[in-house]
């Protein structure tokens, strides 16, 4: 979906009321306290990277993050990771974290993702059915500096363009654009109402309206019409049930869809049950009514993303009817790999520090989204399985387009920011100039260099048969 961020800015001087805001006293103060961090943690500091003398050997954080996951599974999350320097960056959260902890901070926080990278951004449906473009990832969240985000995301933009065979400079530029975005927004946030900040969405249908490029326009129309139509499609008759049986199951896919077949399906079903119950009492009450028109039927293992595989996640399936299914995904929820870095989690359920995450941090967040906690001590978060959801292909995007879903995260992200943190501090500390969107911008670049010489540690480890690796059916 080629969209710009660029296109949709305001054109007009700003308001009386913004500048009566942009005069507040108390956001002239915060902006001057963000621009006296700079002498603490000059902007330009941001561009430096230098492995510490003592950085973990990568591939031992990688089996140090299979601890607890399902054994099965691990040799598969091992491939999809060994598929590219990009894959790897995108399951490597953990050692990224490390890496962070030691670069230049100012101090401030904001919640921030913790695992902030191009892929993890989307379009979804909201619960009045609107369809927004917002993170929506957040398994890894916690209150953080904010430019741990921002470096993790204009890093993932240089790994991703040289993927698809840009050339340097043209792959820089979009981590740049990035940045730049992220700073332009954050000082629009800065001059509005924290009511406004709060309302602020990310609307894709006015985003496609503001596309110039007709033929870009067109495809990203399709591809909302196409998501529409499947949702339907899907809610009426999804591919996962098989309804021909006296009780309707979810079809087996192996190894990325299958049954618990260790214990027999009263047993699971028992345990699921009992987690269920718990899970609905995190919904607010409202949603409780909409949730008891459903009866649970079946419960699957299913296999997401990269850094996710082995954790235990599962799809359950509700109907209402025999043409009127409710599909809900589970995944489990271990500590933030900022955790070490950033402090402990407030939440005693780490499902629960999920969705307040997402809560926070999300213009709008899943009607079903709650947590709940297994016989076993697994914390686990829920939400509808799909919802209209885009995925974004930037496998395929040319550089343009890169550079526009570039801009688009840059802002998306400033205003996930804004929401738990200072705008106005964070804008005061930026500035006006591009100061430090080059310095992070440069960084990137070299976190990408980085990145690959890790994994190329990866693929040594890989060979030398000290990692498992499973590859997937086609």
């Amino acid at each position: 979906m080629a969209i710009s961020a660029q296109s949709s800015r305001r054109k007009t001087a700003p308001s009386l009321e913004a500048k009566a805001l942009g005069r507040d006293p108390a956001r002239k103060k915060l902006r001057e306290q963000g621009k006296g961090l700079r002498e603490s943690c000059p902007r330009r500091a941001h561009a430096a990277w230098r492995p510490a003398d003592d950085r973990a050997d990568p591939v031992r954080l990688l089996e140090e993050s299979s601890v607890g996951r399902l054994p099965n599974l691990i040799p598969i999350r091992n491939a999809r990771m060994l598929k590219s320097p990009f894959a790897w960056y995108r399951g490597s959260a953990l050692g990224m974290a490390a890496d962070l902890a030691g670069t230049p901070m100012t101090g401030l926080r904001v919640q921030a993702c913790g695992d902030c990278h191009l892929g993890n951004f989307g379009a979804f449906a909201t619960p009045e059915r609107r369809v927004i473009f917002d993170i929506n990832d957040f398994d890894e969240t916690l209150p953080a500096p904010w430019e741990w985000d921002v470096k993790r995301l204009a890093a993932s933009f240089i790994l991703a363009g040289r993927e698809n065979g840009f050339h340097e400079d043209t792959a820089r530029d979009s981590a740049l654009a990035c940045v730049r975005s992220y700073r332009e927004r954050m000082a629009e946030f800065s001059e509005m109402r924290k009511l406004d900040v709060w309302y602020a969405a990310i609307d894709v249908e006015r985003l496609i309206e503001s596309v110039h490029d007709e033929e870009a326009r067109k495809r990203a129309r399709k591809r909302l019409d196409r998501a529409r139509e499947r949702s339907v499609r899907d809610h009426a008759h999804p591919e996962l049930a098989l309804t021909e049986a006296l009780t309707p199951t979810i079809r087996d896919d192996p190894p990325l869809i299958f049954h618990w077949r260790e214990e027999g399906r009263e047993e699971v079903m028992e345990r699921v049950g009992k987690a269920f119950v718990a899970y609905r009492e995190t919904l607010p009450e409202h949603r409780r009514v909409l949730l008891d028109r459903f009866q649970l039927q079946d419960v699957a293992i299913k296999v997401v993303g990269v850094g996710s595989v082995g954790t235990l996640c599962a799809v359950l399936l509700l109907t209402a009817g025999d043409a009127d299914p409710l599909f809900l995904q589970v995944k489990e929820a271990g500590p933030s790999v900022l955790e070490r870095y950033a402090g402990p989690s407030v939440h005693p359920n780490h499902g629960q520090r999920v969705v307040v995450g997402c809560q926070l941090m999300q213009s709008a967040s899943d009607l079903f989204l709650g947590w709940s906690e297994g016989i076993t001590g697994r914390h686990f978060h829920v939400r509808q399985l799909r919802d209209m959801k885009i995925k974004m292909r930037v496998e395929v995007y040319p550089p343009g387009v890169m550079r526009q879903y570039a801009e688009l995260c840059g802002w998306c992200l400033a205003r996930a920011h804004a929401r738990s943190g200072e705008p106005a501090a964070i804008s005061g500390y930026l500035g006006s100039s591009d100061a430090f969107d080059e310095a992070v911008a440069d960084f990137a670049v070299a976190y990408a260099d980085q990145t690959e010489r890790d994994y190329q540690e990866l693929r040594r480890a890989a060979d030398a048969g000290r990692i498992p690796i499973a590859e997937e059916p086609v």
